[in-house]
This record gives structure tokens, C-alpha cells and sequence, in this order.
């Protein structure tokens, strides 16, 4: 028996669900192809009563949908979809701050190895480190300080959990953690998700137990990438960003058999500007 888990940012639950619906390739109809036991989804962007209504088909379906809203409107968001009920809900990560602006939920859900913890995170994108920039604005500082202190906390939290039990952490994090994680390297080495700092909590992350799971599977070899831009030619040429993935604790990683990104055919049949990565238990 095989256990598999997805992660995709959304990029608007509402939105996915519209786009290219009327050539029945939007979120509705690959949901219904998934084979998977259970989908992080990140940036829903929506209440949990909008978004429950955008997925009113998938939960006929038989999905369950568990969900953190964020208390700013339109503004990050996340959920996990399973197969079965969840067996237990939690959302955020015991910060004052993040937990009630969307960031992170957890559900533990039954499988044929016991029970397994889904965790969808949005973490927050930054920008760039104003000690390195003339031009940065006060926003830009804001942004810097805010995902400074989102990493402190949950880092905090993720290094408390690797000790045993089976838990994945799947979401957009914002963060490629090596140079074969995105394409221009060499230019974005001062870019928020590819600075130093950035980089380096990751790496500790791995050095404390988690497994990016992906990595592991497919080497170290560029890409498999996830999010590209939606402007010029970035995902016709395969110049992207691999910032989706999953972080697994190592008992469970040890049964990962196969990771895969769902990157569409052609960049007129994307209904997100991320591409789903599942990974496949057993």
C-alpha cells in the first residue's frame, strides 16, 4: 500500500478553479485525476465558506478540506484536502504573530504505515536584505524583518519534530535551497529565497534530521523547478524556481519511493504560476 501527498500553491482557490474551465483543465478536473491521499494547498486567498464553495465538485467528490484563513483579507491562506477524515486538526505553530494569518495547518490522517501528520506552509516570500540595496523602501524592510522572525519561530518548531513519528511538511517555502534549485544563479544571489540566510536555515533544517525528499530521489541535478514567472519566456525555457517541496521526518523519508513535479504540457494550460509536486510513500 502506497501513501501519496501533494503540494501545490494555488495562486487563488477561486481564480484555479475558473481558470481554463471552459477547456476542463483548471484545478476541478486535475483533482479529479489525482491520485493522491492528500493535497497541502497554499494561497487560497479566500474564506474557508468562498473557498469551500469554489470546491463544492472535489468535496462532493468525497475530499475533506481542512483550512486556516488569514484574518487579512484575500491574503495568503492555507488547507489540506484528504481522502479520509482527518483524525485531528491544527493550525499554526504556536506563534502570537503567524497563527492567524494562514501560514501553516496541520492534519493527521491514517495510513497503512500508521499515522501520518500533513503540513500545508505559505512562508512569507521577504525581499530583498536592505543592507545590501540603496533603493530598498520601507516595505521592502518590513518584508525582510517579517520573514526574519517567520523563520526564527518555525525553525524553532520544525527542529522540535524530526525525532520520530511520520510527518511532511509540503508547501510553497519560498526558499531555493541550492544552486540547482533555480535557473539564474549567478543573478539572483541577493534575491529574496536565494539569500545566504535563507539558505543557510534550510541547510539546518536538513542537518537536524528533515529530508527534502525530492532532492534525495532525483540528485543533485538541476531543477526539477516548480514556479516560474509569468512574464517573458521563463517557463517556456525551463527558468524557474524550485521553492515547492517537501520536507519529511527520516522514518517516513526512508519510504519515499518516487517524487515528481506536475508541470504542465505548455504554458497556456497553467491555471497556477506553481506546478504540484507529489511525492509517493511506501
Amino acid at each position: 500500500m502506497s501513501f501519496s501527498v501533494t503540494t501545490v500553491n494555488v495562486n487563488g482557490i477561486r481564480a484555479a478553479v475558473k481558470e481554463r474551465s471552459e477547456t476542463n483543465l483548471g484545478l476541478l478536473p486535475w483533482l479529479a485525476e489525482l491520485d493522491s491521499q492528500a493535497v497541502a494547498l497554499q494561497e487560497i486567498r479566500a474564506t474557508e465558506e468562498q473557498a469551500r464553495e469554489a470546491l463544492v465538485p472535489a468535496l462532493d467528490d468525497g475530499w475533506h478540506l481542512a483550512m486556516s484563513e488569514s484574518t487579512v483579507k484575500g491574503h495568503a491562506g492555507v488547507g489540506v484536502l484528504t481522502r479520509t477524515e482527518p483524525t485531528a486538526v491544527r493550525a499554526g505553530f504556536g506563534s502570537e504573530e503567524f497563527d492567524t494569518l494562514g501560514r501553516y495547518l496541520e492534519v493527521d490522517v491514517e495510513s497503512a504505515f500508521g499515522e501520518i501528520t500533513v503540513a500545508s506552509l505559505y512562508l512569507p516570500k521577504g525581499a530583498v536584505d536592505p543592507a545590501h540595496t540603496s533603493t530598498a523602501t520601507e516595505t521592502d524592510a518590513r518584508k525582510f524583518d517579517e520573514k526574519k522572525r517567520f523563520l526564527v519561530e518555525f525553525g524553532e518548531y520544525l527542529r522540535s519534530k524530526p525525532g520520530g513519528g511520520h510527518t511532511v511538511v509540503g508547501g510553497d517555502w519560498n526558499i531555493a535551497p541550492a544552486e540547482n534549485d533555480l535557473k539564474a544563479f549567478k543573478t539572483n544571489k541577493r534575491s529574496p529565497g536565494f539569500q545566504p540566510h535563507e539558505r543557510e536555515w534550510v541547510a539546518g533544517l536538513l542537518d537536524c534530521g528533515w529530508v527534502d525528499v525530492t532532492r534525495e530521489l532525483t540528485g543533485d541535478v538541476p531543477g526539477p523547478y516548480t514556479w516560474w514567472s509569468w512574464r517573458g519566456k521563463s517557463f517556456d525555457n525551463d527558468a524557474g524556481w524550485r521553492i515547492d517541496y517537501h520536507l519529511v521526518t527520516p522514518e517516513l523519508a526512508a519510504r519515499a519511493a518516487k517524487s515528481y513535479v506536475h508541470r504542465a504540457q505548455a504554458y497556456d494550460l497553467r491555471w497556477s504560476d506553481h506546478s504540484a509536486v507529489t511525492t509517493v510513500f511506501s
